[in-house]
């Protein structure tokens, strides 16, 4: 496909201010970071939120507030986080599908994540696609690890996820599965005929090389401080949207149009 889908995910649960002293941290910050991000080329939003300590939290209300706050800026197709943080229970990261976004992420096992682990048990899985099945939220298929997508292919079987497909492929992560070319082309062969794929490199060495891999695979790519925090070797990234337009530029460069929210719409069929 000669469209490309840049996801910027603005802030996350782990990255901390002591890391990069610009990352977006209250609703509004988030909301300027995501409009900038958009004004760069970014179509989704991959959105987790904090607490004004900065602790990551998954308390509606606060999801409410940014979403809010989002909208009235920007377009961004937002894609809610249900993967949340360590030590948070399935309830606790399922709270913002109450508020019907259009798209949310949905882990598809449990990885290690540096010396901690992400627990996604198969029935946890299965609740949380049954979860967005029902209130017609398109999930994001995050996998870590090959098994997880044989799990996502388990409820698709099982009719818990319908087509169109779309699956993000998480390489390395501290303890998870490495990346390099191989393996994403690996991963890429066992997803489902038709299935569109985002390249998620964690770390920014792993970033930059995955994201410029998916753009001549045909894939999807997804910056941003959850991810990478990182501009260039020990330089650290002064925006999220200054990590977007470098992914726009070297898709542009790789001969692929970037996909406004509109057409992310249209592609992955989200509900009017």
């Amino acid at each position: 496909m000669d469209k490309i889908v840049i996801t910027c995910a603005v802030t996350g649960a782990e990255t901390t201010r002591a890391q990069n002293p610009h990352l977006p941290v209250s609703p509004e910050e988030i909301a300027d970071s995501a409009e900038k991000a958009g004004r760069a080329g970014a179509s989704i939003l991959h959105l987790h939120v904090r607490n004004p300590d900065g602790a990551p939290t998954q308390d509606v209300e606060v999801f409410r507030e940014t979403i809010a706050r989002v909208r009235s800026r920007c377009d961004l197709v937002i894609e809610v986080t249900t993967g949340g943080a360590v030590g948070m229970d399935l309830e606790q990261r399922l709270q913002p599908l109450s508020l019907d976004p259009e798209m949310a992420s949905l882990d598809c096992g449990t990885v290690n994540f540096g010396n901690d682990y992400l627990v996604n048990t198969l029935p946890m899985c299965r609740q949380a696609a049954a979860r967005m099945k029902q209130r017609g939220i398109r999930p994001t298929l995050e996998c870590f690890d090959l098994s997880h997508i044989d799990a996502s292919k388990l409820l698709i079987e099982e009719g818990l996820v319908a087509p169109p497909f779309h699956y993000g492929l998480v390489l390395g992560a501290p303890g998870g599965v490495r990346y390099d070319p191989g393996t994403l082309d690996f991963f890429v062969q066992r997803l489902p005929a038709g299935s569109f794929w985002t390249a998620i490199g964690v770390g920014g060495r792993v970033s930059l090389a995955a994201m410029t891999d998916a753009i001549s695979k045909g894939g999807l790519i997804r910056v941003g401080f959850e991810d990478n925090i990182y501009y260039d070797r020990g330089v650290l990234a002064e925006s999220n949207a200054q990590l977007v337009q470098r992914a726009a530029h070297l898709a542009e460069q790789g001969g692929r149009e970037i996909a406004t929210p509109s057409e992310v719409r249209r592609m992955f069929q989200l509900r009017e």
